[in-house]
């Protein structure tokens, strides 16, 4: 029991006296010593290992399956424990010669708790060897060892330290087809799904995944894994941070190709006549051409059959989006590596490839989960990202049978916002910079024109059609936004989005509860999409928003009566309700406007009055009304009671000025103020937070330039779906003005002008 005289012992050739009295002796207390010995003796794996060669296993193999006492039977299952930890191929195969894989699958039932766990985690260290594998599904190792991660993995059951061997023995087991058919039949997928679904298994996903690639080519395990929700789960791994998995050894491999065990140096039969066949066929010109990491010593399991070319794509982009990082498998050499390279994300691709080959995959991989991880790798990705993620989203475009889905998904939006734009759903509403890579763009412009193609066929005119005439509501709305990123042709834009009310549809949903994370962000590029498409350039019939005559102001009229000696003198004065006293000129304020020119010239009483009363009136609102009285057009005065941006408007003196303009019939001087607020709050200083406080003035002209500087070209696609969501808070329960200003600058007309057509 010490590690020093357990070496001395080894040393002195003792292993090969006790294995010859296990088969002496009959004595079952003689045998216990015997089995307790070799047990102690297997304290390394180097001692284990030796035990092995010296064949210590086999014996112990053939007393258990004897049926030996219980005593005898929990010192066997003992020593088979501590000599399969590490299980190497001697120890495997003599357990198997021995005729020992049969009572142990007896044995995982035994009424005595320590038989029962001991002989559990012996079936669970077997499973490291690939040539023990087949024969221990065959006695049922299978059924007993998900039973028994089933039963730590309920309610009652242990923690994850006492899953963590079932749970590697288990994803070993998937490695041979005959092993994968009985774990399927005994509900194993279920299980390994509730593990891929677990967080608390999280260091163990990366290996479930590589299990589940064993099932590649089984349909119908592919489909009750899809039906099972694998598809989202991979497409989240592909991004995910799992623990590292130890690599399995060769001895691992799948035994569905066994190793033909040739001297080393030499060529195998099968590898000669392969060259020569390759030789006469005219693949190859002599032995040379053929690599020597061909010969079956060599070469790893076939890989999966390559995926076919896809139809009507260009190339999927520069030579920076081909090669991904990639992970060495061990014992595979360099030239016999795959030409896809193979990374920790490897096994999660290869089933999502399998899962886009099928004749209509939306269910699965045009949902907003899937799309979601497969950009967020491809965007995210420390190094390149692997060409078949590349692969999968071109055909996934590529294919008819996705369009609905990517219409209903919003997934041809996500791809431009993601791809082109930069904005991921993370990034929305806070404005965080994130740079475009080029590779991206031209990604995701070659997607969506995969998606053009599809929605410009016969059969895209009808499914869009469909579903912007008698889908459900939430779908004429998807459609009514995606219909400006897919449809170039003018006739079918057009007839769906201006003829048949799909643009109106798409203006009544902003203020509806949003059906995606990034409704509004969608919403707002696909508007100003679709006025580009309108109006290729900008509109002449659109005014300026911000008139020239404020950037150069004109003379003062004004300031002649302000001086201590006016000229002409002041024959009037308006006194406001803080006492202040204004000079005015009574002709030249009763000719400004019809109020003016029947207070002050007509029968009331103040036409008699030098000193006339403003009501209502703070000095900064009164300001740009005097100025205007007298002639001031473009002055600056406009600009006074204006606040910065970032103040709020509702309830200042800009409002109670325009308030005032209105009340005495001064349309002239309400244009000035409005042009000023939009030149402080809508100009190169105001962001999108200031759309909504100008919008909430309730000005026509205002709600105009709130509706331009949202949707205007150049607009950054961030600031302007913020002023979307802000025009859509500020608007409320009212929709209509907002609507109809929306409407008009996609259409490039006036917002309330003769002739806007705007029955769309």
């Amino acid at each position: 029991m010490e590690p020093e005289s357990c070496g001395d012992i080894h040393s002195a050739g003792a292993v090969p006296l006790l294995v010859e009295s296990l088969t002496a002796c009959q004595d079952s207390q003689c045998l216990q010593s015997v089995v307790r010995a070799l047990r102690n003796l297997a304290d390394s794996p180097q001692h284990r290992l030796a035990l092995a060669q010296q064949g210590a296993v086999r014996p112990l193999a053939e007393l258990l399956a004897a049926a030996p006492d219980p005593a005898l039977t929990l010192a066997l299952v003992r020593a088979l424990l501590e000599l399969s930890r590490g299980c190497s191929r001697a120890c495997a195969e003599q357990l198997s010669l021995g005729g020992g894989l049969g009572p142990l699958v007896s044995l995982a039932s035994h009424p005595k708790k320590a038989v029962r766990e001991a002989t559990i985690l012996i079936l669970a260290n077997l499973c490291a060897q690939g040539l023990v594998r087949p024969a221990l599904g065959n006695a049922g190792g299978v059924e007993v060892l998900l039973g028994e991660l089933r039963r730590r993995r309920g309610p009652n059951g242990a923690g994850p330290a006492s899953q963590q061997p079932l749970v590697r023995a288990v994803c070993l087991l998937c490695r041979e087809a005959i092993n994968r058919a009985r774990l399927r039949d005994a509900g194993g997928l279920e299980l390994l799904m509730g593990l891929l679904r677990d967080p608390r298994a999280s260091a163990w996903h990366l290996r479930v995944v590589a299990a589940l690639v064993g099932f590649l080519y089984d349909t119908g395990a592919l489909g009750r894994l899809q039906a099972l929700g694998l598809v989202p789960l991979l497409a989240g791994q592909l991004c995910g941070d799992a623990g590292d998995e130890e690599e399995e050894g060769r001895e691992a491999a799948s035994w569905d190709f066994p190793e033909e065990r040739t001297p080393e140096r030499a060529e195998a039969g099968s590898f000669r006549s392969l060259r020569s066949w390759l030789i006469s066929e005219g693949y190859a010109v002599g032995p040379g051409d053929i690599s020597p990491d061909w010969s079956p010593e060599r070469c790893p399991p076939p890989p999966p059959p390559p995926e076919p070319a896809e139809p009507t794509s260009p190339t999927l982009g520069p030579t920076s989006l081909r090669t991904p990082r990639t992970l060495r498998t061990p014992g595979r050499s360099p030239a016999a590596t795959s030409e896809e390279p193979w990374g920790r994300e490897g096994p999660a691709l290869l089933l999502l490839s399998r899962f886009s080959q099928a004749p209509d995959p939306s269910g699965a991989l045009v949902t907003s989960p899937a799309l979601c991880g497969l950009l967020a790798y491809v965007t995210g990705s420390p190094g390149p990202p692997s060409p078949r993620a590349l692969r999968i989203l071109a055909r996934l475009t590529c294919n008819p049978a996705c369009l609905e889905a990517f219409v209903r998904s919003y997934g041809a939006a996500l791809l431009r916002a993601w791809l082109v734009l930069g904005v991921a759903p993370e990034d929305w509403p806070t404005l965080r910079a994130r740079p475009v890579r080029r590779q991206h763009r031209e990604l995701g412009e070659m997607l969506l024109q995969n998606l053009t193609v599809q929605a410009e066929s016969p059969f895209g005119v009808g499914a869009l059609t469909h579903l912007l005439l008698s889908g459900s509501p939430e779908d004429r709305v998807a459609c009514a936004l995606t219909l400006p990123f897919i449809c170039r042709k003018p006739s079918l834009w057009r007839r769906l989005l201006l003829d048949q009310g799909g643009l109106r549809l798409l203006l009544s949903a902003l203020t509806r509860p949003a059906p995606h994370p990034l409704f509004l962000f969608f919403a707002a590029d696909s508007l100003s999409c679709l006025q580009g498409l309108v109006s290729p350039t900008v509109s002449p019939a659109l005014p300026p928003t911000i008139p020239l005559d404020l950037d150069a102001p004109s003379p003062c009229l004004y300031e002649r009566l302000l001086g201590p000696a006016p000229i002409p003198a002041p024959d009037l004065h308006f006194l406001l309700d803080s006492g202040l006293r204004l000079p005015a000129q009574r002709a030249a304020s009763a000719t400004a406007s019809p109020f003016f020119r029947a207070l002050l010239a007509g029968s009331f009483a103040e036409a008699q009055m030098d000193l006339v009363p403003l009501r209502g009136l703070s000095p900064s609102a009164a300001w740009p009304i005097l100025h205007h009285l007298h002639g001031c057009r473009g002055c600056g005065a406009a600009l006074g009671p204006v606040p910065p941006p970032g103040q709020p408007l509702l309830g200042s003196e800009a409002e109670e000025a325009l308030e005032a303009a209105g009340r005495f019939l001064l349309p002239g001087l309400e244009e000035e103020l409005e042009e000023a607020v939009s030149h402080i709050h809508l100009g190169p200083h105001g962001g999108p937070e200031s759309v909504g406080e100008v919008f909430r003035l309730g000005r026509p002209r205002l709600v105009a330039h709130c509706a331009r500087w949202a949707l205007g070209p150049g607009q950054c696609p961030r600031k302007r779906a913020l002023a979307l969501v802000g025009l859509v808070e500020a608007a409320g329960e009212e929709t209509g003005p907002l609507t109809e200003a929306l409407l008009a600058v996609v259409m490039g007309v006036e917002f309330g002008g003769k002739g806007s057509s705007l029955d769309c």
